[in-house]
């Protein structure tokens, strides 16, 4: 499985609408988050946001309001948003062979076991993204001791590694 800009972001931007960690309160809580505002707590490029909400927001996984009341809300309580609905929304199947769903990757002769791998590879990753909601992960987030979030210190990757 590889893990798109696209995915995280909107993984990120989930969390946060339902953190209700920008604006003035909680996604989740009737409020709405603004993208823009989004875009900044994240750390994602604005114009890549928007695009992601529309498909999150296609998807059914969040309300949006225009005007310079709007902004976005979770449809439905973080605890029932897994990490898969999410993937599944912005990136389609959750593992491909060849740029095919892993169910349609076929093969013959000796290769012909290898759909029984990628299948079962796509099965232990549904698993893992089915089982984790937003609330799960938003339970793992460390508060301080008044109880407010403790946001960690934002890393960039170090593309020094990277060849060119």
């Amino acid at each position: 499985m590889y893990v798109s800009a696209r995915s995280d972001y909107a993984l990120r931007a989930m969390l946060a609408v339902a953190a209700g960690v920008v604006g003035e309160g909680a996604g989740e809580g009737g409020e709405l988050v603004k993208a823009a505002s989004l875009a900044e707590a994240q750390d994602i490029p604005f114009s890549f946001l928007q695009g992601i909400l529309l498909d999150l927001r296609r998807a059914g996984l969040l309300f949006s309001h225009r005007g310079s009341d709007g902004g976005y809300a979770l449809t439905r309580p973080a605890q029932e948003i897994t990490v898969g609905d999410v993937l599944r929304a912005v990136g389609g199947s959750l593992t491909t062979v060849r740029g095919l769903p892993a169910e349609r990757a076929g093969y013959h002769g000796v290769a012909a076991g290898l759909t029984d791998v990628w299948l079962a590879v796509h099965g232990a990753i549904a698993t893992v993204v089915d089982s984790r909601t937003l609330a799960d992960l938003l339970d793992r987030h460390p508060t301080n001791e008044e109880g407010g979030v403790v946001e960690p210190v934002p890393r960039r990757p170090d593309h020094t590694s990277y060849r060119s």
